[in-house]
């Protein structure tokens, strides 16, 4: 007897998140082209996937960033700390082209602010006092209210207080956050439900405007990748060795940052990177600990996919930005970025967190990340052929960049 061949729904159920993402995109926008009245009770559909959001991203920020700070290990000696310096500097360095991008292409959203208050704040004074108020929120009521800088402070200092516990106490916070990426991803996975009905809703409501708006922040969003990739990262790299640094650059981006964008994981990246480290024959326990480190917290995609999105939310509400609150968002999102989600589509549950800087609710802010799953189909996989390609060629500029000054005071 011959095997049946596979049903429509099985082989729908095979294919990658980002082909499932896809054909949810096309769907939603053929339904709202030839079915407007039902494209518009799909809406239903969006808002059950937002809120789901909604629940997991609180609890996601606060379990994650504190079992990364409880189990980070002691004792290595490594020449760890300009690779650190690097990855702080490319990220916030990304973050500011992202803020000056944005700011000379606004993008526009297609929102619903209805029955939801907006309150922009005054200048720079009131956001810092804003943001000292939310740090020392109860965490009870930070996580009720999503309250995701209140819920950042207490993940800091709950992860430095249990990195004294036992080993069996970080083991579980470990287990924890393992099991809480395990919910993550379980929602993820209904991201091409939910965008085909945020798509269809959308366009059908409020035409297919909305898809230029889509468009031109998608082209915001790669232009400023492609920048940092090819600009910004080779001058910090020409910094740090004083030699020309776009054939270390390109190697890094062709070897790493192709792998990355398929796999669309920096932690599924780790082995690719280890190799290519171990080729350009770099210090192995230097690099054995800055690649797995810098697929948590080195995030320069990040960085610019939280202050794009975040500005664009900015500039829908029509709230003004001055160049202190510019700068204060860079500092955040950089220190996001850090905290960005392994599993895909991470770095836009922080979104709430920046969009708080400047009032934004997070029915609002919820919204915004829904438009980033939209675009995800090429933000995410480019955003994480930047973050893996940069964790390999920080390392590779520290250790270059070491070896050379010891040979110089030889």
């Amino acid at each position: 007897m011959t095997a049946s061949s596979p049903s429509l729904l099985q082989r729908l159920k095979n294919l990658s998140l980002v082909a499932q993402i896809l054909i949810g995109l096309i769907a939603g926008i053929a339904l709202a082209m030839f079915a407007p009245d039902v494209a518009k009770d799909t809406a239903f559909i969006g808002k059950v996937f937002v809120s789901a959001l909604k629940a997991v991203a609180p609890i996601l920020v606060f379990v994650l960033v504190m079992a990364s700070i409880a189990n980070h290990k002691h004792g290595q000696e490594t020449h760890i700390r300009p690779i650190l310096f690097l990855y702080l500097l490319g990220t916030f360095a990304a973050a500011v082209v992202a803020v000056v991008a944005s700011m000379a292409f606004p993008s526009h959203l297609v929102l619903s602010t209805e029955n939801v208050a907006v309150t922009a704040p005054g200048g720079i004074g009131e956001v810092l006092q804003s943001l000292l108020l939310s740090v020392v929120d109860n965490p009870v009521s930070a996580l009720m209210n999503a309250n995701f800088i209140g819920i950042l402070a207490w993940a800091i200092g709950m992860g430095i207080a249990i990195r004294h516990a036992g080993d069996t106490t970080r083991e579980v916070l470990g287990d924890l956050s393992n099991g809480v990426t395990v919910i993550v991803r379980v929602v993820i996975r209904f991201a091409p439900l939910g965008i085909f009905g945020l798509v269809a809703s959308t366009l059908a409501t409020s035409g297919f405007g909305a898809l230029i708006g889509y468009a031109h922040l998608l082209a915001v969003l790669l232009g400023c990748m492609l920048f940092v990739a090819l600009v910004m990262n080779p001058l910090i790299v020409f910094w740090k060795l004083r030699r020309n640094p776009y054939p270390l650059t390109l190697k890094c981006l062709r070897e790493s940052g192709i792998t990355a964008f398929f796999t669309r994981s920096s932690a599924a990246n780790i082995p690719v990177n280890l190799e290519l480290s171990k080729r350009l024959g770099l210090h192995e326990d230097t690099y054995s600990v800055s690649i797995p480190l810098g697929a948590t917290i080195n995030m320069a995609g990040a960085a610019i996919t939280i202050t794009v999105l975040t500005l664009a939310a900015v500039h829908t509400l029509g709230i003004a930005v001055d160049i202190p609150t510019a700068i204060l968002l860079s500092v955040v999102a950089a220190i996001c970025a850090c905290g960005a989600s392994g599993v895909a589509g991470g770095s836009l549950l922080l979104i709430p967190l920046a969009c708080s800087l400047f009032g934004i609710p997070s029915e609002i802010a919820m919204q915004v990340v829904a438009v980033g799953f939209i675009i995800g189909v090429l933000q995410d996989s480019a955003e994480t052929a930047l973050n893996s390609s940069t964790d390999v060629l920080f390392t590779a500029a520290a250790c270059l960049g070491e070896e050379a000054k010891a040979q110089r005071t030889a």
